[in-house]
């Protein structure tokens, strides 16, 4: 095992794993000054997260990240294998990262069997019991967070200072809800009977099934299920396929954390196995709720094959986030923002503007620092070599959407700014694209781009803006830019998302709510909401 010793924790640990190790791939080491990202468009994703990380983490152990390339599915605080594997590909070098599990059907009963039986002594467990839990294991992801988001980097091409704010972000989840498992309050009910007391209190739902995406494959872990098990739940989790090892990455600080067993299960699995295994977790009646993020049309699917057990079913979806710029607004910060809003992970995320909106009289100069900005601070490149800010796209296909999406727009009269064309950070990347002249026909401006594709479109007044910003069936995020207060009251509130930037391109935290409207989902991750999602309230009446 590759890991350097700190304190007699790292030999303990060192009995309890059983990962094997992939020893081919050779990791690029980044230097300790690469912790902090360049001044570009990743400092505003970074100073967010910045503030996650602890200032007094414990000598936990170190690793390095082959340590984590953990090839086995993880059940009941075990790694095990499987009779199947299957390739992760690095989508810059497009080489092979390693062969991981590939889960079956029934390995997902097996699973949810082990969760059902922790469930049993797990939900007695204090909420301070739970919380220790969760602090240790944010400690550890902070402690190793180079490692681990030079993993993250090697599974999906993310530029590896924005793979280090990931880390951040995500520890801080665990942080979050380490806090937040201590003010889980019932209430007590005034009664109208005076021979009644009443109360309520809240219990956790019970095992929880949980399919994470490849975009933020260590936060969409710990968002989901660090409030589950601040709750008192315990969980099965399929993680993607591109991204498997950074989920088992998680599963192996968990031992040290000292998480019990089968409270946290992950089945990797391949995209053949997916919807066999997905469709247990959905469909047993041993699972009380469904977390998923990842497309609306999957989202659909997994809604109702949760619908004849009645499952509570949260669903973070697709979004198509309109970014408008008013006449009034500052349009340098406007650009700033529209840089990290759009092209932060090359534009692969499900908040990234889609639908750029320029009032008329700002429309042009705009653009032309728009696309300076492009220009300036968008470098492509290796991901792992610290102050690239623009690496591959995750696979083939989602260039080949890229390259549809602007065929298409350019057909119909959309003029191609600055890029355009397959770029030079692998197989799979494309350059940072700008079009302008896009109009409401054009399959960039009704489809999620999930790319660096930038579309543009002017408008008149707010009514005409507002009424192209709400013409869709999503609503998970929007953006807007204005110094003019009550235009800012109204437009916050007329805009059909469940969350809106107000002069700020990125607004996700652990303290707030996140979550869509419409068909971009169900329910809340985050905030004291995020553990609500996965407890039930009781009501007790007592006569007295």
């Amino acid at each position: 095992m590759a890991l350097r010793k700190v304190g007699h924790l790292s030999l303990k640990f060192a009995r309890h794993s059983s990962c094997a190790h992939t020893r081919s791939f050779q990791s690029r080491r980044l230097s300790t000054h690469s912790l902090a990202p360049p001044q570009s468009i990743n400092s505003l994703s970074h100073n967010l997260t910045s503030h996650c990380t602890s200032n007094s983490v414990r000598r936990y152990t170190s690793y390095k990240m082959e340590s984590f390339l953990c090839n086995q599915a993880f059940i009941n605080g075990k790694f095990q294998s499987v009779s199947e594997t299957f390739p992760v590909l690095n989508p810059f070098t497009d080489k092979k990262l390693g062969d991981v599990a590939n889960c079956t059907a029934s390995d997902a009963v097996q699973a949810i069997e082990v969760a059902a039986e922790a469930f049993k002594t797990w939900k007695k467990t204090t909420p301070k019991e739970r919380a220790t839990v969760l602090r240790k294991w944010s400690e550890l992801m902070i402690k190793n967070k180079q490692a681990l988001a030079e993993l993250i980097t090697a599974e999906n091409g993310k530029p590896v200072a924005e793979s280090i704010g990931e880390i951040n972000y995500a520890a801080y989840f665990f942080e979050w809800c380490a806090e937040e498992a201590k003010r889980t309050y019932g209430k007590t009910i005034p009664t109208p009977f005076p021979n009644k007391r009443l109360m309520s209190i809240k219990q956790p739902i019970g095992v929880t099934g949980m399919i994470t995406p490849w975009n933020f494959p260590s936060a969409m872990i710990t968002r989901k299920a660090g409030a589950a098990i601040a709750a008192g739940c315990t969980v099965v989790l399929k993680p993607s396929e591109d991204t498997p090892y950074s989920a088992l990455a998680l599963a192996k600080l968990s031992l040290e954390a000292g998480l019990p067993p089968g409270v946290l299960n992950i089945l990797p699995c391949s995209r053949e196995n997916t919807p066999a295994v997905g469709q247990v977790i959905c469909e047993s009646p041993k699972v009380a709720a469904i977390s998923f993020t990842g497309s609306t049309a999957t989202g659909k699917i997994l809604l109702k094959q949760s619908a004849n057990t009645v499952k509570k079913v949260l669903l973070e979806l697709g979004g198509l986030a309109p970014f408008i710029v008013f006449e009034s607004a500052d349009v340098e910060n406007a650009v700033k923002h529209a840089m990290a809003c759009k092209f932060r992970y090359m534009g692969q995320t499900c908040v990234c503007a889609n639908r750029i909106f320029v009032q008329e009289s700002v429309h042009d100069e705009f653009v032309s620092k728009f696309v300076a900005a492009m220009k300036k601070e968008l470098k492509m490149g290796d991901p792992m070599v610290n102050g690239n800010t623009f690496g591959p796209l995750i696979n083939e296909k989602a260039v080949l959407k890229v390259e549809d999406q602007l065929a298409d727009a350019v057909k119909l009269g959309a003029k191609i700014e600055v890029g355009g064309k397959r770029g030079q950070a692998g197989k799979s990347s494309f350059e940072p694209t700008l079009l302008t002249n896009v109009t409401s026909e054009m399959k960039c401006f009704n489809f999620e781009t999930f790319g660096p594709i930038a579309s543009i479109r002017k408008f008149k007044t707010e009514e005409e803006v507002l009424a192209l910003a709400n013409d869709t069936r999503s609503g998970l995020a929007g953006y807007f830019f204005s110094n003019d207060v009550s235009q800012c009251f109204r437009v916050a509130e007329e805009i059909e998302v469940g969350m809106i930037g107000i002069n700020e391109g990125i607004f996700s935290t652990a303290e707030a709510p996140f979550g869509g409207v419409k068909e971009s989902g169900l329910g809340r991750e985050g905030s004291s909401d995020g553990l609500d999602e996965f407890m039930e309230i009781k009501y007790m009446c007592w006569a007295v």
